[in-house]
């Protein structure tokens, strides 16, 4: 059976669509887990290879759009809202247990980079999650401004933020900022030269990602600190996914965070950068590893 297109209800009432991919040679209700994309992604970026992996293996996966990104709907558009896109998940695990295919005692949440740390508060506030995922996660919204801004840099950065909050309480549309740029110099939402590296082949293959994202969105990145709930994931079985040389959500503060939380737990580091774990050789060992944590937690 193929993947099935699907829309459900998020925070406010907001449409997010997706999709629903069964479980493979599965003859009743299973477990089911929920995916979820990174800072400015949209669901054709490397999801789908995550969703067909996972459901070879016999779990059902619900994929979608972040509201105001893709085929979601939600205003302003390129607006990433942490705490609306947490509560968003929330609202996929709601759906997906009204579905007949799926076992609503087996569910499990899959996020990478910005939705690492989503997953991180949803699994410390909703115990009808049974096992975590956390790949390359953003734990720190100041910790990384202070790595990814030069010093001399922030108080431009925030005297920004301040106008556009002046600007849009004024009827103004909101500022853009590229996601990615070509010099790393230049003011962007990810700076890394990595990362302006790897969104180059992305159009091709999500030709709904747009490079920009609101500058509230910025500001709201650096006010949230998803690993101040880590601590709270147990008993829920977490799983992180690290890779040595990230420097788009920094390795170091992923490490440290990881030493709050509390059995059980399970880290798993990769070699190579943030994007390094989405092909290859990266994208096996990260999928493998997420698939046998789900498979053993929430069993097959």
């Amino acid at each position: 059976m193929t993947r099935e297109d699907i829309e459900f209800q998020g925070e406010g009432d907001v449409t997010l669509r997706g999709w629903f991919y069964p479980a493979r040679n599965s003859s009743g209700p299973g477990p089911a887990i929920v995916v979820t994309h990174g800072l400015s992604g949209v669901k054709e970026m490397y999801l789908d290879d995550y969703a067909e992996y996972f459901a070879k293996a016999g779990l059902n996966v619900i994929v979608y759009d972040h509201r105001n990104f893709g085929d979601s709907d939600g205003l302003p558009r390129q607006e990433a809202d942490p705490v609306l896109q947490y509560r968003d998940i929330r609202n996929a695990i709601t759906y997906a247990i009204t579905r007949p295919e799926v076992d609503g005692a087996r569910i499990g949440i899959w996020g990478t980079s910005y939705s690492g740390g989503h997953v991180m508060v949803v699994a410390a506030i909703d115990r009808r999650v049974k096992a975590v995922v956390s790949q390359v996660p953003g734990v720190s919204g100041s910790g990384m401004l202070n790595r990814a801004v030069r010093p001399d840099f922030l108080a431009h950065a925030r005297a920004q933020f301040d106008g556009d909050r002046l600007h849009r309480f004024t009827g103004g549309e909101p500022t853009m900022l590229p996601a990615v740029t070509a010099n790393p110099m230049d003011q962007a939402v990810m700076p890394a030269a990595d990362a302006f590296e790897w969104f180059q082949k992305i159009p091709e293959r999500a030709p709904n990602w747009k490079n920009e994202l609101t500058a509230r969105s910025m500001e709201m990145a650096v006010e949230y600190e998803p690993g101040s709930y880590i601590s709270r994931i147990s008993p829920t079985p977490l799983l992180m996914i690290v890779a040595t040389e990230d420097a788009v959500a920094p390795v170091q503060l992923a490490l440290d965070a990881y030493q709050e939380a509390r059995e059980p737990k399970e880290i798993r580091v990769i070699p190579g950068g943030h994007f390094d774990a989405y092909e290859g050789v990266g994208f096996e060992e990260s999928a493998s590893a997420a698939r046998d944590h789900f498979v053993k937690h929430l069993g097959v």
